[in-house]
């Protein structure tokens, strides 16, 4: 692990971005949190106020709020298991607990609306042992695990069903606002696309069909919109080796920029241009803006929360910590913010669970 080619990875496999950035910031003099002092940065931070930190050692990564704020879905690295799993925790960091099978790998982890299903992608039904690596002879590569699929379950692990269903990599699932459509990313028709299907798996619609990937989608708090990433081929060699690469599961990371859409495909526009890697968006509750991490600042090893209208502008900087901040989503009343960042760690590799609250 620890390959170079993991700069942009982070968009789509968390864990190995980590890597990354574990062994990056051994040569990076100011990319090391371990020892830093934070106050230079943290005082920027002027619409967080009160952060606290959930979780303390390991890669804990992609937390999400239940619809009342109150609990927490994450991904970790933590002893015992290999491979990341997936954990529920009260939002004040207590009460953590396994929710998935402690086998394979995990990822991508939501809370139905009303609190009684969970849902998450995972590889343990295609093998128990973590997934190895991709074939790094093929350069900058990651895979596409064949053996995710998206899974529903009660809240403590138990009634575990297979919902996604196909030979294909099936991951990126989050529920609707009103819990009755589930948005997911899959590869079962050759490309990277974004679908919708019902909570039981029925009423499968694909939403895009442009080459390039399209993933990681979130609905607005409305339900009316898809925020999304999305890269795009540029020549003609580019979607040659692009296909190459999905026949194989595999993709070549790329640029990736922020796009939106009508909940049932429709109106598709482009919000960012900004070059890089930017991903993970999530919209306010009002609609009207959306948070999302990037690295276009220049320094390809540093991740920072932004700000942005939905119609591209007032670009604002949230978080200014020179290593890694993401995976960013406000709490259902815009009150509360959950991120991820490699702050305060303990050692380096580490990254961690942060919430704070919200200001305008």
């Amino acid at each position: 692990m620890k390959q170079l080619i993991l700069i942009i990875v982070s968009v789509f496999a968390f864990a190995a971005f980590i890597d990354f950035v574990s062994n990056e910031s051994a040569t990076n003099e100011v990319s090391a949190s371990v020892g830093v002092d934070s106050s230079a940065w943290s005082t920027k931070e002027r619409h967080l106020a009160n952060v606290k930190q959930l979780t303390f050692g390991a890669e804990n990564a992609e937390a999400y709020f239940s619809y009342d704020a109150k609990q927490l879905i994450f991904q970790s690295s933590a002893a015992p298991y290999a491979c990341d799993q997936i954990y529920l925790m009260n939002s004040d960091g207590s009460g953590r607990k396994l929710v998935s099978t402690g086998q394979g790998r995990t990822t991508c982890s939501f809370i139905q609306p009303d609190g009684k299903r969970i849902i998450y992608a995972s590889t343990h039904e295609a093998d128990t042992a973590c997934p190895p690596p991709p074939d790094y002879s093929m350069g900058y590569v990651w895979a596409l695990y064949p053996g995710f699929e998206v899974y529903s379950a009660n809240p403590d692990g138990s009634d575990l069903k297979n919902i996604s269903n196909s030979p294909r990599y099936d991951a990126e699932a989050v529920y609707s606002p009103d819990g009755k459509k589930i948005v997911f990313t899959s590869l079962r028709s050759g490309d990277l696309e974004i679908y919708t299907m019902n909570p039981d798996g029925s009423g499968l619609k694909q939403l895009t069909n442009e080459l390039g990937y399209d993933g990681g989608p979130f609905f607005s708090y409305d339900g009316t919109k898809i925020i999304y990433r999305a890269s795009r081929p540029k020549t003609a060699k580019d979607s040659t080796d692009y296909t190459t690469l999905l026949a194989k599961d595999m993709i070549r990371p790329s640029e990736l920029e922020i796009w939106i859409m009508n909940a049932d495909g429709s109106n598709k526009r482009q919000i960012t241009n900004l070059g890089k890697a930017n991903f993970a968006p999530y919209l306010h509750p009002d609609g009207k803006r959306l948070v999302f991490c990037t690295n276009h600042q220049g320094n390809p090893r540093e991740f920072d929360i932004f700000m942005i209208n939905v119609d591209g502008t007032g670009l604002e900087e949230i978080t200014f910590i020179p290593t890694f901040d993401g995976f960013p989503m406000w709490s259902h009343d815009g009150k509360r913010f959950v991120f991820c960042s490699n702050r305060n760690n303990a050692k380096e590799g580490e990254t961690n669970v942060f919430i704070a609250d919200w200001i305008d």
